[in-house]
Parts: structure tokens; sequence; C-alpha cells
């Protein structure tokens, strides 16, 4: 499971550069990398110098960390980001988001308004609007944005399309309000009534179809169109208002009890029923993928262009699945590296880690990877794979290759030393090179047996040596017959034809060129080996085994 991260204290995620522009914070996106886990966001929004800043604190389980500033000047620039491990969902992290707010008069620049909130909407699960007083028309008309939503944000690309905001409920965040400095009593025509009941009887359309009527219904069929999941809560004054500039810096004692239990039921209603950040099919959003997502959103929004939902995904699909196929190869590739370090290795070997690599890799692609549909991702990662695993089975053979050379070139040490001194230029030294060249054989298969290439070098071994085994057979044959005598007849075979007669089938398979095809090197090495075996069984008891062997194999 992948592990929480926490942070100390806010960072700035999203910035307004100097000529008014919204761009992401490459910081706050090293941040959010980090974090593999799903997030649940929560995001509020409001008018400036409405006590956002303190329920943001309350949420991290802080006294401060957002500014909450004591004067009538905005303290929140942009949007300004806390991570920190989610206080009731394991395996979580909640990532907690304060907007810049709405309305400041410094400002006067209603369009960057819209962006806010509509960055806030986007990257929530959870958008808490935060206002003060009570929820009457006003209220309402200050929460305007929610009107203009439908210009800021497109679900499909498709310019087709009709009007797609009916879709907006499908990922829109849950919505709650929290009223402020609430005063009155909750009384729905004489009756007492709860926080939601009170939210919505404020949110109750009237009947009719003048302009006035309607400019008075637009905000609140948005609101409930777009926000079908609804919570309240009404907050008191925290303290006597000669300390509430301080409200941070206040013990509890200091702090209203009613208002304290307020926030707490804020709070534990906060936790519990913000949900996991989805988009669009339910695809799950990480902190990494939360990065991305504000990244599209942003660089869009600067360029003059509607977000869209739809885009937004095959963008994440995209730089998802490529990450995703470089994780996954970054694990086949790491592994196989280490099996590296012990080549040679015999073929099954090299294979039995290959497959276990190759589906440690896929399911590592899995894991990360989304909306995949045709597979198309998969299959690179597999062909990058195979391509790798081929270079590796050429390095395997290669290691084989030296470590057989290497093996042999040891063995044949003495011999070589005894060519140089002449050793074998005497009567019957044509036998005793086959002799000691019959040891380097034996010896030689007795320890490379395993090798991927031990019949391939010792195939190139023996061709080399036929021409010193000439060499000396011919001078062996110049000695005079007075000389031979001396050292003593050479004993022949019983049978010196029957090596030949043994070999016959290849040598006809040969002249109709049954090896001339793919894999015929196999079936000659095959062949040949049953010749020996056949040979050396029948044949062990003669001298010239080896010698007459060698011939048939230069032949």
């Amino acid at each position: 499971m992948a592990k929480p991260l926490s942070m100390d204290k806010p960072e700035c995620f999203i910035d307004t550069e100097s000529g008014g522009k919204l761009y992401v914070k490459e910081s706050a996106l090293q941040i959010l990398q980090k974090i593999e886990q799903p997030v649940v966001v929560v995001a509020v929004v409001g008018l400036y110098r409405t006590g956002k800043s303190y329920l943001m604190n309350r949420l991290a389980g802080k006294q401060t960390g957002f500014a909450l500033g004591s004067t009538i000047e905005s303290k929140t620039k942009g949007i300004w980001m806390w991570c920190v491990p989610h206080p009731t969902k394991a395996g979580t992290t909640l990532v907690l988001l304060d907007t810049e707010g709405l309305g400041d008069v410094d400002k006067g620049d209603s369009k960057h308004d819209s962006n806010i909130f509509c960055l806030a909407v986007l990257l929530s699960s959870t958008l808490v609007y935060n206002s003060r007083g009570t929820i009457d028309n006003r209220a309402v008309e200050e929460l305007q944005y929610v009107t203009e939503l439908t210009e800021c944000i497109k679900v499909k690309s498709s310019n087709n399309e009709a009007d797609d905001s009916g879709e907006f409920v499908k990922f829109f965040p849950s919505f709650i309000w929290a009223v402020r400095d609430f005063t009155l009593e909750r009384k729905i025509y004489g009756n007492d009534a709860t926080e939601d009941e009170y939210l919505e009887f404020a949110l109750k359309l009237k009947v009719g179809t003048s302009k006035k009527v309607m400019e008075y219904n637009l905000p609140r069929e948005c609101i409930q169109n777009y926000f079908p999941s609804r919570k309240c809560f009404t907050f008191p004054f925290p303290t006597a208002p000669e300390n509430v500039s301080r409200l941070e810096k206040l013990d509890s004692a200091d702090i209203s009890s009613d208002f304290l239990e307020v926030t707490e039921n804020f709070c534990k209603y906060a936790f519990e029923k913000s949900e996991v950040k989805k988009l669009k099919d339910g695809i799950i959003v990480s902190g990494r993928v939360l990065g991305h997502l504000a990244k599209n959103y942003v660089d869009t929004i600067s360029s003059g262009v509607v977000p869209c939902l739809e885009n937004a995904v095959i963008a994440m699909a995209k730089i998802e699945n490529e990450a995703a196929v470089k994780d996954g190869l970054e694990i086949y590739q790491s592994g196989m590296e280490k099996l590296k370090d012990t080549f040679p290795l015999e073929l099954k070997n090299v294979s039995s880690e290959h497959q276990h690599l190759s589906s440690t890799a896929t399911q590592t692609f899995m894991k990360r990877s989304f909306r995949d549909n045709d597979g198309g991702y998969l299959k690179t990662l597999e062909e990058k794979i195979n391509k790798l695993f081929d270079e590796y089975l050429r390095q395997n053979e290669e290691a084989s290759k030296r470590q057989c050379e290497d093996l042999l070139s040891v063995l044949s040490g003495p011999m070589t030393e005894k060519l140089k001194q002449g050793f074998y230029a005497k009567p019957g030294g044509y036998d005793l090179f086959c002799k000691d060249l019959e040891d380097i054989v034996k010896n030689y298969n007795s320890q490379a047996n395993k090798e991927v290439k031990a019949e391939e070098v010792l195939e190139e071994f023996l061709k080399q040596k036929s021409v010193d085994s000439k060499a000396i057979l011919h001078a062996d044959k110049k000695l005079t017959e007075k000389e031979k005598k001396i050292k003593g007849e050479i004993v022949k075979p019983s049978n010196p034809n029957f090596p030949y007669f043994l070999s016959g089938p290849m040598t006809e398979k040969l002249k109709q060129g049954f090896y001339a095809k793919p894999g015929g090197y196999d079936l000659f090495c095959k062949d040949l080996e049953d010749i020996v075996k056949n040979y050396n069984s029948q044949a062990n008891k003669e001298v010239k085994v080896l010698p007459i062997l060698l011939n048939i194999i230069v032949i």
C-alpha cells in the first residue's frame, strides 16, 4: 500500500501571473506526484473575508495553517493546497483546497472569480460554500458563479452535442453550505426547522414565468440540478466581536461552545461523507492524477478555451498509460539487469525469469493504466519487453560463448604448449595428439554441458584443431617404415569402414539438402550425436576411435 504523505503547512497550488493568467505551481505538482493514494478533495469557496480558511484549518486538525488575516484585505490568493492523511479513511489522502475570496474589491475581475470557482468545482469531491448571515436572496445571488458553469465547463468535446449540463451531476462534487455568524431562529412558517430544511426552503422555486421570477429561480435551479447532494451548517458567532480577528489564537475556553459543536459536526460530516475524487466512468483519482488534471484544466482556461471533461480524461489516459508502460518496463528491465549479473545461465532459467518479470511488469502496468480500451498500450509494453528479452538472450549467449572459449583455452593450454615445442612431431605423434584431444573434449563436456553455446564452441574448436590434426598426420606418415617398426606397429581398426557406414544416412541427407532449412542445424547436431554415440559403443576398444571420428566430422 502506498505511504500517506503529510504536509507540515499549506502550499500555493494555483497562482496568478503578472498578466493575470492562472498557472499551476511546479512545487505543488511535485508534492502531488508523490501521492499514489486515492484522494478526497475538499475545496472551500465564498466571498472574501468570510472565514473560509478557519474551516480548512479545522479539517486539517490544526489551529493555524491557511492564512486567516485580520483585515478587510483578502489573504488567500489563487488556490492553496494542504495534503494530510485522511483521519477516518485508511489508505487515503485528504487534500484541502482554500480558494481566493470571491468578490474582492481590490481585484475587480469577475472572470477571474468565475475561473477560481470553476476550478474548485472541477477538482473537488466536496465543495464547501462559505457565506455570512443568512441564506436569503442576496446570499443566493452572490452564488452567481453556479449559473455560469455551463459556460465555463463542457462535458463532451463534440461541437454537435446538445446542452450537456444534465451530465454535470454525474461528476460534480457534493455541496455543503456553511452559513457563518448565523443569528436567526431556524423556523419555517413558525415551526422549528433543521439546517437542511432551512437550506431547501431557501432554494425553493417560485411559481411563474415572469422575468423577475425566472431571475430569482435560475441560481436555485442550478444549485438543485448540479448539486443534488446538499448539506447545510449554520455557525453562531464564535466569540466576542473584539476577538474575532484573532480567532486562530484563542483557546477553546474563549470560543463559543455552540460554535465549537457545529464546527465538530461539520468536520465529522466532511470526513465521513466526502467521497474519493473520481473522473467520468468512475476512474479513481490519485494525488498524481489530481496534479495532471489541475495542469490540464488551468492550461486550458489560461488559453481562453472552455475546459472539457472528456478531453481531460483522454489527456490523462495518454499521460498515465505512457507512464504505466514506462513503469512496467522499468520493473522488467531492473529484474533482468540483476539476472544479467549471473550470466551465463541455462536457457530455461533465463526464460523462467523472463516470464516472472513479464507478469510483474504487466501487473504494474495495470495498476496505473486506465481506459486502455483497445489494449494498445499493453501491447506496446509487451513488444518492448520482447525486444529487451531478445537482447538479453543474445547477451547470455555471448557470455556463454566467452565462458566456453575460456574453458577450452584453459583445457587446451597443455596441448598448445606441446604443439609449440613440437611434441607431436615424432612417430606416433598423431595418436598422442588424438588422445590429448579426446581428454580435452571429455573434460570440456563434463564442465560445459549446461552452457547454451557449448556445442557450437566445441564444434568451432574441433574445426580449428583439424588443421593441426592433418599436419601431424601428414608428418607421421612420412616417418620411415623402419622407424614405425621401432616405435611399434600401430593397431589398425578391426573394421575401419564401419564409422563411415554409420554416417551414411547423414551423408545422404547432406546431398539431398535435408539440413538446409530452419532448424536444420539442430537436426544435424542430433544426427551427429547419434553417430558418435553408436560409434563409441561399437568401437570403444579401437585405438583409432577419435582420429577416425575427427576425420568424419572434418569431412
